[in-house]
């Protein structure tokens, strides 16, 4: 074994000293007994041995006599006795035995008596008991300190009340690894030059926000943004999620939120980040603890921090969530989060110089263009962008390649949207109608004059589909008209219309097409007021969560008569949209039956090819068109 390693088991000394006092209190209590065994006799057998010369030595000791035999093999078969034997003299003594001792050439050795102490013999019968309950005691005392803070005790203890994060780092990063998010870098950008030089803040009487909450989707790049900023300050920079703070003991999170918040203000200029804030900073009163909840006491900590700075101290608070909705109105008010800085989704520029930014380190071949792989993520976020890289540098290197090629990107694009792609075996006639299905979603969307132009179709099964029209936006929407969502519901139901009219019968493929058309018409009808019949008026069961994408219940505030009106609005829009979908596709079912055709035989159709097939889309321009356009700047 090296100096430096550690013996993988050590006793510890107490355990060494506890087994010599058990050893030595069990030789005193039970003496070792000797190699022969020696048996006590009436002192009558005594002197009938000794008559017989059957006596080799004896040894006296007060009343008791050890003597051992020359043999015992003249006793007879039944009648054996062991070499060595004790015996007592009678009370009344005996005066003959001396003598017949040295009448028979007996040897005679004579030994001190022992005297018993009653009270050694109190405390060695004592000791034990002692030894038992004083190791009781030292585990009671162990699992106290093992609740507490740790098997190591007092140090331990500390160690357990301290935050996870001692120590700062000074990020590397800066806003220009920052790509997009342009309002929200120029709301702190403020706090680089407080953080650089607050003096000049601070002579005039400006205080600086002491808090700031950075609230978006998730991945949009709020913690790169809290890292960028302590490293264009080049200041301390403490990271801590909110989950941190919170244990099973009640006061451990605030003692951790003091230690935290000490730290920081020690190191100062310097900036502590709190990601998901939501976790521990949700309303007071809400949890079954009352105010003795831990989630509750370490806010209480928190909000009793934030308010505790001096003037001198320059520590920002940066806190990071996806869910404001939540949060305690004592974090959001003046004097602690009162500067909110939102990140949306980036838009088409700021996607591209996103990818521009994680592309550094990747060779790109000479076909990749990145504002085409921009115009093709509507809705992704850094991260999302960050990952369709990736993805794409592994199917390169599955391949072999040196480079990565625009192929790539597209493969990887369909895979984080639509899922990996699956063999599947799927029957000639069911083929055919996922073939009628996906072509009907086809020519509606090529024909109608507000649906997004047409990027690709496919009956190749990925993911949960088992194929899938694609189309993507040319612009970013951040309004939608009206004449817009007619044709959206048009489009969805377009693939149910076409089985309907080429096969006399529609399938469970539509389901989800069906799903997605009937939440957009309710949307329509009772949330933006596009029915002439329910009219301008709020009558949502739910409400939208503006970052997580998802829909959050509430209590219905209006009556049956108002919901039996709104469903039978709803069935109408869909019913309209349905019949104008099947209308295209008859006017143009020449076209839709060769598109099926072809999309059999080729199994995935790009624009080029689904121009080619169906010809110009009425009121749109071609493919060359666009070309021209963009080669004109």
């Amino acid at each position: 074994m090296n100096g430096d390693e550690k013996p993988l088991f050590r006793i510890p000394n107490w355990l060494l000293l506890l087994a010599v006092v058990l050893v030595a209190m069990l030789a005193l209590r039970f003496p070792l007994a000797p190699g022969e065994p020696v048996v006590d006799i009436p002192y009558s057998r005594f002197k009938q041995l000794l008559a017989d010369d059957m006596v080799e030595s004896v040894r006296l000791r007060g009343n008791s006599i050890e003597g051992e035999l020359v043999s015992a093999e003249s006793l007879g078969p039944m009648q054996k006795l062991a070499s060595r034997f004790t015996t007592r003299v009678p009370g009344f003594g005996d005066d003959e035995l001396l003598g017949l001792l040295e009448q028979k050439g007996v040897t005679l050795e004579v030994a001190e008596e022992e005297i018993s102490n009653p009270l050694v013999s109190f405390l060695v019968a004592l000791l034990p008991w002692v030894i038992f309950f004083g190791f009781f005691y030292w585990l009671m005392r162990q699992a106290r300190r093992n609740v507490i803070g740790g098997v190591g005790g007092q140090s331990d203890l500390r160690k357990f009340l301290q935050p996870p994060v001692e120590q700062a780092d000074r990020p590397q990063v800066t806003f220009d690894d920052v790509a997009g998010q342009e309002n929200a870098k120029r709301e702190v950008t403020e706090l680089v030059d407080f953080l650089r030089d607050p003096e000049r803040f601070t002579k005039l009487g400006a205080e600086v926000p002491r808090g700031v909450l950075l609230m978006g989707a998730p991945g949009t790049g709020k913690t790169l943004l809290a890292r960028a900023l302590a490293g264009e300050a080049d200041v301390p920079f403490f990271s801590i999620s909110a989950s941190e703070f919170i244990e099973v003991f009640v006061g451990v999170g605030a003692s951790r939120v003091r230690k935290l918040f000490d730290t920081a203000k020690e190191q100062a200029p310097s900036i502590l980040f709190i990601d998901e804030l939501d976790s521990v900073g949700r309303t007071r009163g809400t949890g079954l603890g009352g105010g003795h909840d831990e989630r509750e006491q370490t806010l209480n900590q928190i909000l009793a921090e934030m308010d505790g700075f001096s003037g001198h101290e320059a520590v920002i608070v940066l806190a990071a969530t996806n869910r404001p909705d939540v949060l305690d109105p004592a974090l959001l008010r003046p004097g602690r989060f009162d500067r909110h800085v939102v990140l949306d989704l980036p838009d088409r520029k700021d996607r591209e110089a996103i990818l521009r930014v994680h592309v550094r380190k990747v060779p790109l071949g000479d076909d990749v263009d990145l504002a085409k792989v921009a115009g093709g993520t509507p809705g992704f976020s850094g991260a999302d962008l960050k990952n369709l890289v990736n993805e794409s540098a592994l199917l390169a290197a599955r391949e072999n390649k040196n480079r990565v090629m625009m192929r790539h990107f597209e493969s990887a694009r369909d895979k984080l949207i639509l899922g990996t792609e699956r063999t599947l075996s799927i029957q000639p006639e069911e083929r055919h109608r996922l073939a009628v299905h996906e072509s009907g979603h086809t020519v509606v969307g090529w024909f109608l004059p507000h649906a997004d132009p047409l990027y690709k179709v496919t009956i190749l099964p990925r993911g949960k589909a088992l194929g899938g029209t694609q189309l993507i936006p040319e612009k970013e929407r951040h309004t939608l008209p009206e004449e817009y969502l007619h044709d959206q519901i048009a489009l969805m139901l377009a693939g149910r219309a076409a089985e309907e009219l080429l096969l006399g019968s529609v399938s469970s493929g539509a389901d989800d097409d069906i799903q997605r058309a009937t939440a957009l018409a309710r949307a329509m009808v009772s949330r933006w007021g596009m029915s002439e019949k329910i009219g301008p008026v709020d009558l949502r069961e739910s409400e939208e969560h503006p970052f997580l994408g998802r829909e959050i219940a509430q209590p219905r505030r209006f009556s049956e008569s108002s919901a039996t009106a709104i469903d039978n609005a709803v069935r109408e829009l869909v019913l309209e949209a349905e019949k104008r979908a099947g209308e295209l596709l008859q006017s143009h079912r020449q076209q839709l039956n060769h598109l099926v055709e072809l999309l059999e035989k080729e199994e995935t159709l790009h624009r080029e090819q689904i121009e080619s097939c169906l010809g110009k889309a009425p009121g749109k321009q071609n493919v060359r068109e666009i070309a021209a356009l963009k080669e004109q700047g």
